[in-house]
């Protein structure tokens, strides 16, 4: 019988550390990998792609989970006959690495980094991300991963940011880029705007509180609201009811006087028994197409003179408006409108030409008013009693609910209106699914559907971050005319830009900061916009810039697209969905063919 020296005799306990150990030193002494490799040598490739995952700490059961199950897939294809493209990768920018590295300096806000200075920051963000990748790779290769870890592709590199460049000029050549002031979900602790795809959802608690609004020119009538957010009301201009719902007229007495309210005939019982009222009539009932135009006097307009500046300029402030926005699900089906702290009440602004007032700076203050330097949900509490005592509050309790928070800090998110630039995928929607139901293979089948459907219900990308540790956005702007310029390569950049630039400057902020360019229209000075890219744009255009596309043609005429993908579920709208975004802008084709 053959005797094999690498056999040993089975413990009586089963200790998977030191098998594991003994096996691993194994595969290495003989250098098992690389001789599996070169038995594919000439066989059909297969691309397969690996989802970075983020450098900012140690494994988890997710991300353990989530390699060994690549590297089964991977294992399986090699068995296959297959030449398996088999890099791993590592998403090394954006909040995620920021925070952990704020986490360290002990750091509490934007204030922090700016006095302790970015080019410092930037070094330590890096360092942190480099020794973490290290980290992680010991232990992916502890749980016997068999990837090229010799040659991983890392999301800070040269290549990638300009091949980051290049998408983005794409995007930009074909109208996609533009900057707007919207409504987006901003975190005050961050100072930065997020995406849809940046934010979780938690139980939190919050007041929720009934409003009475002074009806003009009709002795105690009122419309009743409900909000959640009292902080929004210094920024309410107009309050919306649906043009179709029955609103009723109710005689109330509330703290013994007569008042009559306006509600929405379905929710009146509700909001009766919830603010404690048993003894109300119904006296008339309107469609809510007959309150459009109705004038309320503003409730907090001595605290925020702006108030009273915007009622002499706007035509439709402080009066009723009609949409399709309201639901009788709660509140009382008159919604009070704020466009600078809501998406709906934005577009409603912007139907009746409202002003779009937020008094909120990015830290989450307001920077006039009554409240002014508060941070807005500590405000809470002063307007509620301001509103009582004022006799305008009908009744205030709290509420748990699903509400935003930032994906990194975990801090509740505000809705606030600010400029930023977007990715307008509204304009390429129906090609992504399209081109999605044509090209993709989805596994399980039923998933298909489900990110088609969520496709549809998602707006534009907002791709600016006020941030630091991110892929500068490589778009200049003349500080004399205006005029702006998108650059897509480091050889461009060089080209352009006044003065020489060093062969090795390092692309990140501050140093791509510093660099000017001459205005091609009038001669002036060109500065960079100071934001940089949301982080899940560097790890959209993973499929072809893990293959140093464009900067090298050969890998990515052999491989792309890839032919598999393997991420868990929470990626569908997510990491699955970024990649269709930025394939379809640069190539009109999803950069993958399966996913499961």
């Amino acid at each position: 019988m053959t005797k094999f020296s690498y056999v040993k005799v089975p413990p009586k306990k089963y200790d998977p550390i030191s098998i594991e150990k003994n096996i691993s030193a194994w595969w290495e002494k003989r250098n098992i990998f690389s001789k599996v490799k070169e038995l594919r040598d000439g066989a059909p490739k297969f691309y397969f792609l690996d989802g970075p995952p983020y450098t900012s700490g140690y494994i988890h059961l997710g991300t353990a989970w989530n390699k060994v199950l690549k590297d089964v897939v991977i294992r399986f294809f090699t068995m296959k006959g297959y030449n398996v493209w088999r890099q791993p990768g590592w998403d090394m920018h954006g909040l995620p690495i920021e925070v952990k590295v704020e986490q360290e300096l002990g750091f509490k806000s934007k204030k922090d980094i700016e006095q302790y200075g970015i080019e410092e920051f930037i070094k330590k963000c890096k360092d942190f991300a480099l020794r973490n990748l290290k980290i992680m790779e010991k232990q992916f290769k502890r749980l016997g991963v068999w990837m090229d870890w010799d040659r991983p592709y890392m999301t800070i590199t040269r290549n990638w940011i300009e091949s980051e460049w290049w998408t983005f000029k794409k995007a930009w050549e074909k109208g996609l880029i533009d900057t707007d002031l919207r409504v987006v979900h901003w975190c005050p602790r961050c100072e930065t705007a997020l995406a849809e795809h940046e934010i979780e959802y938690k139980l939190l608690e919050d007041p929720s509180i009934y409003v009475k609004f002074p009806l003009e020119d009709r002795d105690n009538e009122f419309i009743v609201v409900w909000t959640t957010t009292p902080w929004t009301l210094p920024a309410n201009v107009a309050v919306l009811v649906h043009p179709d719902f029955e609103y009723a007229k109710v005689k109330v007495r509330f703290k013994g006087k007569e008042e009559f309210w306006y509600i929405a005939e379905a929710r009146v019982n509700e909001v009766m028994k919830e603010v404690g009222i048993e003894n109300y009539e119904v006296v008339d009932v309107f469609r809510g197409k007959e309150l459009d135009g109705w004038r309320y006097i503003h409730i907090l307009q001595e605290e925020y003179p702006k108030q009273k500046e915007f009622r002499k300029k706007y035509d439709r402030v402080h009066t009723v408006v009609i949409g399709e926005f309201v639901t009788l699900e709660e509140g009382t089906g008159c919604v009070h409108i704020a466009p600078g702290h809501g998406e709906e009440d934005f577009e409603i602004g912007k139907r009746y030409n409202l002003p779009v007032y937020c008094p909120v700076n990015k830290s989450g203050e307001y920077i006039e008013g009554e409240w002014k330097g508060w941070f807005v949900k500590k405000a809470d509490k002063q307007i509620i009693e301001r509103l009582d005592s004022k006799g305008l509050l009908v009744f205030s309790g709290r509420i748990t609910h699903k509400y935003p928070t930032c994906w990194r800090c975990k801090s509740p998110l505000l809705f606030r209106a600010t400029e930023q630039w977007f990715l307008k995928v509204s304009l390429i929607k129906k090609n992504i699914i399209n081109k999605n139901h044509e090209y993709v293979e989805w596994l399980p089948s039923w998933v298909k559907k489900r990110y088609e459907d969520g496709v549809k219900n998602i707006g534009d990308w907002v791709i600016s971050r006020q941030r630091y540790w991110n892929t500068p956005i490589p778009l200049w702007v003349c500080k004399k005319c205006g005029h702006k310029e998108v650059i897509g390569s480091f050889k461009e950049l060089k080209h352009k830009a006044i003065g020489d630039l060093p062969d090795d400057l390092d692309l990140h902020r501050p140093w791509i900061d510093r660099v000017k360019l001459k205005c091609s229209k009038c001669g002036g000075e060109m500065e960079r916009v100071p934001d940089v890219l949301d982080v899940w744009f560097d790890s959209a255009i993973a499929s072809w810039a893990s293959l140093d596309y464009p900067i090298r043609k050969d890998l990515f005429e052999e491989l792309w697209p890839a032919d598999l993908i393997i991420e868990g579920q929470d990626q569908v709208l997510k990491w699955f969905y970024a990649q269709q975004v930025l394939s379809i802008v640069a190539f009109d084709k999803p950069p993958y063919k399966k996913v499961a």
